[in-house]
């Protein structure tokens, strides 16, 4: 599976929901390296395109804080990418699809 930069996002989101169907049948690969419930809440943030600093005031806590949970978050994962957040975020059904503005992307 691959996404180029010359993808539509209605081809994207697609794909996307391919391989949610195919990462349902799986099982978690990240077993034991759970993600704690402050962690989920800014991977969800991060996912939807949030600077840190707006995650932060979402959150009601520290930018520091933020970049804390970003460096928990992908020491966990081994994702360093927003990208490939967003994608785990998605397959892992911590965001839905429908949660995404395409025009936001852009």
């Amino acid at each position: 599976h691959r996404i180029s930069v010359y993808s539509n996002v209605a081809d994207i989101i697609k794909l996307l929901d391919e391989l949610l169907i195919e990462n349902s049948a799986k099982n978690d690969e990240h077993e034991g390296e759970e993600l704690t419930l402050r962690e989920q809440d800014v991977l969800k943030l991060v996912a939807l395109g949030y600077p840190n600093k707006i995650i932060a005031e979402k959150l009601f806590i520290s930018i520091h804080t933020v970049i804390s949970h970003r460096k928990n978050i992908t020491e966990k994962l081994g994702i360093k990418s927003i990208s490939g957040l967003t994608v785990y975020a998605i397959l892992n059904h911590f965001i839905d699809t429908s949660e995404i503005n395409p025009e936001d992307l852009f």
